[in-house]
């Protein structure tokens, strides 16, 4: 089965399908990692590293020099500069799920790649996300495949890659406190759940979506799904779990296991669920952070996951393990990364592969 392509015939692949690449913007905004910033570039250098093997890696950079200081400490880590490009893109910040290009493929008989242009403002909270917006189309551009922008009722729809996840079958799960929320963080004021349904069935493929409740304590995206719950195969989906009934994830994640008790795919069978732990909440500076094993990264070499000095991150990675037989299981530390609100999820974006037939025929 390869999926159920919106009526342009355009479907968003599942992150386990091939890559041709992987997008990532080399780190420079120390104000994300407020005293933490020295070692950020050195766990980008590993993450590169661990991508690199089995797939090109191409790097956003703010300038020639900027680029110099990323080839130096690529090297000096062991990571294969020949499977690494250089794009000087600027940008405001590193996060290149939310703001890079969401690819989309051409189903038969065509098998074209483009890029789905939907709208950056800075998940509706930040003020500095101009130069963050431009990069999709800018990497449309230079890659020579189209950007289409994404419209309803004459706006640009706006939409982070971190609050969607798809299994490339046809079915697409968000949280409705991210995309749904009229008030705080309100991405696309005015726009209906039905409306938004109907945008990733035209633009993504998906023609069936999940709604998943609240997201993760601590997560200042305001309910990104890929904190939470993620596909793990067209069928699996796995679900964090906090047993802890003081915690605040406690109650918001019970529910929404309650929600995907009742959820149906795209064929209209049941998912399967897979409890994953959570790590002991992480605090810097009197702050929560959004740490969650959930935030992995599947790329073609191996599935990174985060892991965070604590006793279930070998439990985390156990379960990773059996649900992903076909590639390794990796964990990288990624303390100091959450420190940004984020991790191995909010700092890469997949680029699906071409065709077999498209790479044949040129």
């Amino acid at each position: 089965m390869t999926g159920a392509p919106g009526p342009r015939g355009f479907r968003m692949p599942a992150e386990w399908e091939p890559h041709e690449a992987t997008w990532i913007g080399w780190p420079h905004n120390r104000s994300d990692w407020p005293g933490k910033f020295a070692v950020i570039p050195w766990v980008y250098g590993e993450i590169v590293r661990k991508i690199a093997p089995g797939e090109i890696v191409r790097i956003l950079v703010e300038s020639g020099d900027h680029e110099a200081k990323a080839r130096r400490l690529l090297a000096r880590v062991g990571a294969d500069l020949s499977r690494i490009e250089f794009f000087r893109f600027p940008t405001d910040r590193g996060w290149t799920r939310d703001f890079g290009p969401i690819f989309v493929r051409e189903e038969p008989p065509m098998h074209g790649s483009a890029v789905a242009g939907f709208r950056f403002n800075a998940w509706a909270r930040y003020p500095d996300w101009r130069k963050d917006a431009a990069v999709a189309a800018r990497a449309a551009k230079a890659l020579g495949i189209p950007f289409l922008p994404v419209r309803h009722g004459g706006k640009g729809v706006v939409l982070e890659g971190g609050a969607i996840d798809v299994n490339g079958r046809g079915t697409l799960i968000a949280t409705e406190e991210c995309l749904l929320d009229a008030v705080t963080q309100a991405r696309n004021p005015g726009m209906t759940r039905g409306e938004l349904e109907g945008v990733f069935r035209d633009r993504l493929g998906a023609s069936n979506v999940i709604w998943l409740g609240k997201g993760i304590a601590g997560d200042d995206t305001h309910g990104h799904v890929d904190d939470l719950c993620r596909f793990t195969g067209p069928r699996t989906l796995v679900l964090c779990r906090e047993p802890d009934p003081r915690d605040e994830n406690h109650r918001r994640l019970e529910e929404n296991r309650e929600r995907l008790s009742s959820a149906r795919l795209e064929d209209g069978s049941r998912p399967e669920v897979v409890p994953l732990p959570m790590p002991a909440p992480l605090r810097f500076d009197g702050v929560r952070l959004p740490a969650s094993y959930a935030n992995f990264y599947i790329c073609n070499a191996a599935v990174l996951v985060p892991t965070f000095n604590d006793p279930n991150d070998r439990i985390a990675l156990g379960i990773l393990s059996e649900l992903f037989r076909d590639r390794p299981v990796v964990g990288i530390h990624a303390v100091d990364l959450a420190w940004g609100f984020g991790t191995l999820h909010c700092l890469t974006q997949q680029q699906p592969a071409a065709a077999p037939e498209c790479r044949a025929g040129g």
